[in-house]
């Protein structure tokens, strides 16, 4: 048995079923209906049981209006432009495309300056190669940055580092390696005046050190006492301080150990929290 709903759904030769007319538009019934109740689109033809249906100038004024619609004209000036035969549509999709135009740009400015933030989150690094290597010395490689994110890139310490870093400028980053330059040699210095590790003088220069690094990322002491293993542990770590002055690696790693123990950490429990 055919119900009333199947019979809705079918339309003589003439025209097409709301149903239908949305499916092959791209709209949903409920915007049809309320183009027809405002009386910017209504059907304009009958089924053979009397339901209307939309001629296939309906439908085409239905693809004008989705036109201008997406070109941003509200439906009111829609239904003046397409009723009133005074109405230049020429003269209003000119203007509109100016204004198109210019949203382009506009979105085609911000879609670089997304790509640069991209690019800067993903090495924590605002600079290029070049300002690099000029700003942290000929011994910079900056494909380090590249090697920490893939070793620490998953956890939240690297999320704050990239999100840190990427809004530090040139003249911030030039600041940032003449701070950690006098800091090294500062370390160095101690460390070859035989400063003694738990001395209230190297503690101070640990809490410079763990203030260097805690600009990046929160360090707490704990934290501290992980990255002092690496000193010792990592041969490019080890390599880097030995460079600055013979046994300064193990000399900080001491340092950082003892001053943690100040602050109620024990370094042979300490975990990266």
């Amino acid at each position: 048995m055919t119900t009333d709903a199947q019979r809705q759904e079918w339309a003589d030769p003439g025209g097409l079923t709301v149903g239908r007319t949305a499916a092959l538009v791209g709209v949903s019934v409920k915007t049809l209906h309320h183009w027809d109740a405002i009386g910017l689109v209504c059907p304009s033809g009958r089924t053979w049981s009397g339901y209307r249906v939309y001629s296939d100038d309906d439908v085409a004024r239905i693809h004008r209006v989705l036109v201008y619609r997406e070109l941003g004209f509200p439906l009111a000036e829609i239904g003046r432009i397409l009723d009133d035969p005074e109405a230049d549509a020429r003269d209003h999709l000119r203007r509109q495309r100016s204004q198109l135009v210019e949203r382009i740009s506009r979105l085609q400015q911000m879609l670089g300056a997304v790509d640069r933030m991209i690019g800067a989150s993903s090495t924590g690094i605002r600079l290029t190669p070049q300002q690099q290597v000029e700003i942290f010395g000929d011994d910079w490689q900056p494909g380090w940055a590249e090697e920490a994110e893939a070793r620490w890139g998953d956890t939240a310490q690297w999320a704050q580092y990239a999100e840190r870093a990427a809004a530090l400028t040139p003249e911030d980053w030039k600041e940032v390696a003449a701070s950690v330059e006098a800091l090294n040699a500062d370390l160095a210095a101690a460390a070859r005046a035989g400063v003694a590790p738990g001395s209230g003088e190297a503690n101070a220069l640990a809490e410079r050190h763990r203030a260097s690094i805690a600009r990046y990322f929160d360090c707490t002491h704990a934290m501290h006492v992980c990255l002092g293993r690496k000193y010792t542990g990592d041969p490019g770590f080890t390599a880097f301080y030995d460079a600055l002055t013979p046994g300064l690696a193990l000399w900080l790693r001491d340092v950082i150990f003892a001053n943690a123990e100040a602050h109620g950490v024990h370094p042979e429990s300490a975990t990266w929290e």
